[in-house]
């Protein structure tokens, strides 16, 4: 992660983020990207490594989860979603398990699966 972003930051951001699409409408982009990267800092704090990258494009990425890492090429543990569904999974709204059973979560690799660390506590 790049810049760190701060706790009332985050949280104003989530905030912002479920206000908008309780009221239908689409979140502005800059307190999505904020959300998705404060939301990825928060999994890098509770399991810190570099065996898992977490992909949320276009507005972040992080490696995590203790074991071998990677260093060049794709990484052999991988996990991509788009925003909607990592801010979902990330703080509780919908369960791993549903999101990926839809299809809306790519995990490759035998270390792909996150559901033992979330949801985030924000």
């Amino acid at each position: 992660m790049a810049r760190t972003i701060d706790t009332a930051a985050g949280r104003a951001a989530l905030t912002a983020v479920a206000d908008a699409r309780a009221t239908g409408d689409k979140p502005a982009r800059t307190e999505l990207a904020t959300a998705v990267r404060y939301l990825l800092q928060l999994l890098d704090e509770k399991a810190p490594g570099g065996t898992v990258e977490v992909r949320v494009p276009p507005f972040g990425a992080v490696q995590v989860v203790q074991g071998p890492r990677h260093t060049r090429g794709t990484p052999p543990n991988v996990v991509e979603m788009d925003a909607a569904t990592w801010i979902a999974v990330a703080t509780g709204i919908e369960a791993w398990a549903d999101a990926a059973a839809s299809g809306r979560i790519r995990a490759s690799g035998t270390r792909a699966d996150l559901d033992g660390l979330l949801p985030l506590r924000p």
